[in-house]
Parts: C-alpha cells; sequence; structure tokens
C-alpha cells in the first residue's frame, strides 16, 4: 500500500505535461480548466477533484488511474491491481466511459447531497471558470 504525496502529483502532471511537449496553457485548455489553477496544482498548493484528474487525464492522453494513485484516491495492491479508498464511488462515476460529463456531473451531484461534503474531501472543489476564464 503506497500512497503518495500529493505534491508528487504536481510534480508528476508536469512532467507528463513537458513528456508531451505542452505548455501550462494548451493542458489547461484541454482540460477545460484555468491557466492558474492547473499551475496551483502542478506546484502542490491545490489538490484537484477526482473529476478535475479525470479532465486532466483527457488533456494529456494518459491514465486516468495513475492521476488517481499519485493523487492517493486509489491505492496499488499488491496484485498491481488500484482498490478504491474511501472515494470508490466518485471515482467510479468518473472512469465509467458509458457516462456524459453532464451526466457524471449530475450523479457527483446527487451522491454528494447524500454524504455530505464528505464525498469530497478527496479534494477542493474545482474554481468558477466563468471567473478564471
Amino acid at each position: 500500500m503506497s500512497r503518495l504525496p500529493v505534491p508528487d502529483l504536481g510534480a508528476y502532471l508536469r512532467e507528463q505535461r513537458e513528456s508531451a511537449q505542452m505548455s501550462v496553457r494548451q493542458v489547461a485548455k484541454a482540460a477545460g480548466i484555468s491557466n492558474p489553477y492547473l499551475s496551483q496544482i502542478e506546484r502542490g498548493l491545490r489538490r484537484p477533484s477526482a473529476e478535475i484528474l479525470q479532465q486532466l487525464a483527457k488533456g494529456l492522453r494518459i491514465s486516468a488511474e495513475q492521476l488517481y494513485i499519485r493523487a492517493g484516491i486509489l491505492d496499488d495492491s499488491a496484485a498491481g491491481e488500484p482498490v478504491a479508498q474511501p472515494h470508490d464511488v466518485t471515482v467510479a462515476i468518473m472512469a465509467d466511459e458509458r457516462l456524459t460529463d453532464r451526466q457524471r456531473r449530475a450523479l457527483l451531484d446527487v451522491y454528494r447531497s447524500f454524504v455530505g461534503d464528505a464525498a469530497d474531501d478527496a479534494g477542493e472543489s474545482e474554481p468558477d471558470e466563468s471567473a478564471t476564464g
């Protein structure tokens, strides 16, 4: 059971971005988040939600599971298969390719309405994108 600290997530994201020869602006645009927010994640100042990690994985064309492991949402088991931690419902919703982004958000909203903020302690909520443009 190896949990990696969140700052390692930022370094990993930066490494993946540089390997893909993409700028912060390009990855942010591909992921649908703001440049400053991505920069804060890379510097370990912000802890992204599972939804943001999913968007970043798509933008970088990398495995979302690896980002979940780096963020501590999933855990490497001895068998090499990720095992869901307390946020397994969120991870399952985000990983289900049959759902649209709108359906994912709706399911997560309903889930959070039942369990409260405990479902969102994997990360801070994403910033208001209308303010960050």
